[in-house]
């Protein structure tokens, strides 16, 4: 994201990107000090359209790995294992992020052992690594939606699964509990989008908002850098 053009605004524009299917799909909202107002959400063909928005946002959580290993030897990256301990029952939704080998080679190979999620996103993967660069890291982070979840529903861990009716009311129900005017995201009628990816920006645009105003936690606590300067960590 380059730097601000335009007039001054009398709000700032906090943003959570999700893949949804071949596209990008993005919740926005509008800050000013208590005042939270949640846009209607908007499909992107690339992560470069999602990051060159305007107005551009003062923070913008995304749902896809930020900062890999070089290679798999290197072991899991001390985010993903913080995260699965804080989701417990939950930790399959942390999945692997893929390494600058499978990266670079531009797809994943059996012998990767990453998991059927991240083959499924790796076009998504492949744009954001192509496009962050570590300045970017000022404005752009990596979340996760259960983790979001996890602040939202007092540090406890959801209990069923997004695609079951009682995972979906679990999930409604708290966002429509702490996040005001959410509504205008969980009903946006989009075709080709499934109910479950508005739930999951919903969530982390809660956490776009809590990185705006600087209460969000990061893990780890202690910054670790991958190899081309890239912060491996998880907001939340």
């Amino acid at each position: 994201m380059s730097p601000q053009r335009g007039p001054s605004l009398p709000y700032s524009v906090v943003s959570a990107v999700t893949p949804s299917r071949t596209k990008w799909l993005v919740a926005s909202a509008k800050v000013q000090g208590g005042t939270f107002a949640p846009e209607p959400p908007r499909l992107y063909d690339t992560f470069l359209e999602v990051i060159s928005e305007r107005p551009q946002p003062a923070s913008v959580v995304v749902y896809a790995p930020i900062g890999y290993r070089d290679t798999k030897l290197q072991g899991p990256r001390a985010c993903d294992v913080e995260a699965r301990e804080l989701l417990l029952h939950r930790r399959t939704l942390v999945h692997n992020a893929p390494t600058y080998e499978i990266l670079q080679r531009g797809y994943a190979r059996p012998e990767d052992e990453v998991d059927v999620i991240t083959i499924q996103r790796m076009s998504h993967y492949l744009e954001v690594y192509k496009e962050m660069k570590p300045y970017r890291q000022r404005v752009i982070y990596e979340g996760n939606p259960e983790l979001s979840f996890l602040v939202m529903n007092d540090q406890t861990p959801l209990h069923e699964s997004k695609k079951r009716d009682e995972g979906r009311v679990e999930r409604e129900e708290i966002l429509r509990k702490r996040i005001p005017n959410i509504d205008t995201v969980l009903d946006a009628e989009m075709p080709g989008v499934a109910h479950r990816n508005l739930m999951d920006v919903a969530a982390l645009l809660a956490t776009a908002r809590r990185v705006f105003t600087k209460s969000a936690k990061r893990i780890p606590a202690d910054a670790v850098w991958d190899s081309e300067g890239l912060r491996m960590e998880i907001v939340y």
